[in-house]
């Protein structure tokens, strides 16, 4: 018995490889769960609510647009666990390839350059206002003397360089031990979608909270109103809507709290690693708490956050001592009027 489960099993691996590995085989499995949870709740609703139905007739259009909402969040989170967060090695890749040349910006000048480097569909965006500064060693890659621009000066490369990549990290990077791989603008790790959240598909996992919590809210609508209209009538489809209400509520909780606070993390340009681990990263230990280094205005964060990320790997340097101090000044009814916090 123990041969033909074997078999049965290499049989299974051989079909799908992705199942060979432990890790995978825990993201797929819970990525099937996350699914079957969507499809109970909604199918137990359309299934004994006929009202819901009746009304449908009536109003179709109402019942579409749920539907709708319904798909494109399973949409969106297929999309989001299957997009790249922005690794580093890939961005270092494409910096080497195309061999970028910094241009040296002029001492009168008091505007910032932005330098790119474009391969394909990749493009990679820095401030230059820091750049030309020269790099010990004459080995150095374009990639060294891009991160070492981005830094500032007295930096040691050996203390950039990532133990596990053995790759040097530009500010805001870290290396995710379950991804095994650095990444930009590193925010977390979601064991819900198998995949780290990053530079290049937070904004996505930011509309996948926003259309998951926009389906929790109108789903326990409708599981409270058919509670209202038919509680007393079949106990047994009233213990599975109660419970299954109260899975929706807690997972709305959990969702309203994630919205809000990641809400916040866009508007002042920060990560959820940045703000949990500030004491611990070496570039933000100095800096005040209520000061945020990388916000350059909330209109300015959002329109980084919603577009320019999805054009190709905007890397920030750290900033000057002038600009911390300048962000460290308290505000005044003058800095409101003149809407400097945007």
């Amino acid at each position: 018995m123990m041969m033909c489960r074997d078999q049965a099993l290499n049989g299974c691996l051989r079909f799908f490889p992705c199942l060979a590995d432990p890790a995978r085989r825990s993201s797929l499995g819970l990525k099937v769960a996350l699914v079957m949870l969507h499809v109970v709740i909604v199918g137990i609703l359309f299934l004994f609510d006929y009202h819901f139905i009746a009304n449908t007739k009536l109003h179709p259009w109402y019942t579409a647009l749920y539907v709708f909402l319904f798909v494109i969040t399973l949409i969106q989170y297929f999309i989001t666990s299957s997009s790249s967060p922005g690794y580093v090695l890939d961005a270092m890749m494409a910096v080497n390839d195309t061999n970028v040349v910094f241009g040296r910006v002029s001492s009168t000048s008091n505007k910032d350059s932005l330098l790119q480097a474009k391969n394909g569909n990749v493009v990679i965006t820095i401030d230059s206002s820091q750049t030309s500064r020269n790099v010990p060693g004459s080995n150095a890659t374009p990639w060294t003397k891009l991160v070492m621009d981005l830094y500032p000066p007295g930096t040691s490369v050996r203390s950039l360089i990532c133990s596990y990549c053995n790759v040097e990290q530009p500010p805001r990077s870290k290396h995710c031990h379950d991804c095994d791989r650095c990444v930009l603008q590193f925010d977390h790790h979601c064991v819900w979608l198998g995949t780290c959240i990053g530079l290049k598909n937070h904004c996505q996992f930011w509309w996948y909270i926003c259309e998951e919590t926009a389906l929790s809210i109108w789903t326990a609508v409708m599981y409270i109103s058919y509670l209202k209209a038919n509680i007393a009538r079949d106990w047994w489809k009233d213990v599975i809507m109660i419970v299954l209400l109260i899975v929706l509520l807690i997972s709305l909780i959990f969702l309203l709290l994630l919205l809000l606070f990641h809400s916040y993390l866009v508007m002042t340009n920060q990560t959820t690693y940045e703000l949990v681990r500030r004491r611990r990263i070496p570039y933000l230990r100095a800096i005040p708490e209520r000061v945020y280094p990388f916000s350059k205005g909330v209109y300015r964060n959002l329109y980084d956050f919603c577009c320019i990320r999805r054009n190709g790997y905007n890397l920030e340097r750290m900033p000057t001592a002038l600009e911390l101090e300048e962000k460290s000044r308290p505000y005044t009814c003058l800095d409101f009027l003149t809407c400097r916090c945007c």
